[in-house]
């Protein structure tokens, strides 16, 4: 029985480990969508402001 229980516990440590790596990843790619949409709105806009200038 001890060793069930030690089993158990060590699978839920890294299982937990798991789940909060994966949520960093998830958080990551969010945050890394978010900046390239703003970086490409913002190349947008500045492209045509330079078309209206010509």
């Amino acid at each position: 029985m001890t060793n069930l229980i030690l089993f158990v516990n060590a699978f839920l440590s890294y299982f937990l480990l798991l789940v909060f790596i994966v949520a960093l990843v998830i958080i990551a790619c969010l945050i890394g969508v978010k900046w390239r949409k703003a970086k490409d709105a913002k190349a947008e806009a500045q492209e045509a402001g330079d078309q209206t200038a010509v």
